[in-house]
């Protein structure tokens, strides 16, 4: 299946995910247990441009970022300051953050596919270009996409500290948050490299993705690029 082709044919070639009976119930509960909770944590969009509305999230998230994939997953990425960072964080770019009370708890960057910066566009497109040693050339199954509709979602984490009863409801509220941003900046579809499992983990969301390339083992974690439709 084409990727051009996802668009206009959403309804004939788009994996239905639904949770099982069970997984709905058991979600319901902890969602019930946790509803203080959950009226707590807020989302922003944050970006270079509006970062001076939100005092120091968008730097926050960046130190977030470091203690994920530095400190915890030891990737090799630039940092400063404690903020881990890269060049897609350009003014191109924008980070959903889950935070309450100012403590952030889980974020993901996305990019449109027709951005630029130098000689790099966005990390899919790039890694299937060679220019990302860690990232093989063969992530995605066709050519990488280049639309205004068709965003990128990287860098997406949840901060260890949390709880097990805490991270269905902070990762349903991230995964629906990015898909609303996304859907905002006119994207449809959003493209990124997922846990291997995420088809499971989307059933459990109530959302719904197709792979996009093959399963691979990128720095220590099992992955696989993935479209999701956000529109609508």
């Amino acid at each position: 299946m084409g990727f051009h082709k996802v668009k206009t044919s959403q309804d004939a070639q788009t994996v239905q995910a639904s949770a099982s009976s069970k997984q709905n119930s058991d979600a319901h509960k902890v969602i019930s247990a946790n509803f203080g909770f959950a009226s707590r944590i807020e989302e922003t969009v944050v970006s270079i441009s509006n970062q001076h509305l939100y005092g120091q999230l968008y730097a926050d998230n960046l130190k977030a970022r470091k203690q994920v994939f530095i400190d915890q997953k030891a990737w090799n990425l630039p940092q400063t300051d404690g903020m881990e960072f890269d060049q897609y964080d350009t003014p191109q770019s924008r980070s959903v953050v889950i935070h309450e009370y100012g403590r952030v708890l889980a974020g993901v960057r996305l990019l449109p596919t027709t951005a630029r910066c130098g000689c790099y566009s966005y990390m899919l497109r790039d890694a299937q270009l060679g220019m990302l040693p860690d990232i093989p050339d063969y992530v995605l199954y066709e050519r990488a996409p280049v639309m205004s509709h068709v965003w990128e979602a990287t860098r997406l984490f949840l901060t260890k500290s949390e709880p097990a009863e805490r991270r269905l409801i902070i990762q349903t509220k991230l995964i629906k948050a990015m898909a609303r941003a996304a859907a905002e900046h006119g994207a449809t579809h959003v493209i990124g490299i997922v846990p291997a499992v995420f088809q499971r983990w989307m059933n459990r969301l109530g959302l719904n993705a197709l792979p996009m390339g093959p399963k691979l083992n990128i720095s220590g974690d099992h992955t696989q690029a993935a479209v999701m439709h956000v529109a609508g």
